[in-house]
């Protein structure tokens, strides 16, 4: 099934996720929809990763082991992002980027 998609459709898959991330992590104001931006532009480089493998160099397995890689990572920098998140709303009750003063100590 996956023959018979062309690198392109997923090239193009993966240039709309990354700039949604990107324009995400700019605009948005919140802690956690900042951090899922950055989840979608890491995912925008797995799919890169996964696809450019398959149809370059379909023997070897390099795009798939950079991707749970950076599954991997991405799950340690969500976890140790959202004890942060967590830590901060019980110390200020809120987690705006815009209200970077009140999270001074």
């Amino acid at each position: 099934m996956i023959e018979n998609i062309g690198i392109e459709k997923f090239v193009i898959l993966s240039t709309l996720m990354f700039f949604i991330g990107v324009y995400g992590f700019l605009v948005r104001k919140n802690l956690i929809t900042i951090l899922i931006s950055v989840e979608i532009i890491l995912n925008s480089v797995n799919i890169n990763f996964v696809a450019f493998n398959k149809y370059l160099y379909p023997e070897n397995l390099q795009g798939q082991f950079f991707a749970l890689f950076i599954i991997a990572i991405a799950a340690t920098e969500a976890s140790v992002a959202i004890a942060i998140f967590v830590t901060l709303y019980r110390r200020i009750k809120m987690i705006d980027v815009e209200n970077v003063n009140k999270m001074k100590y």
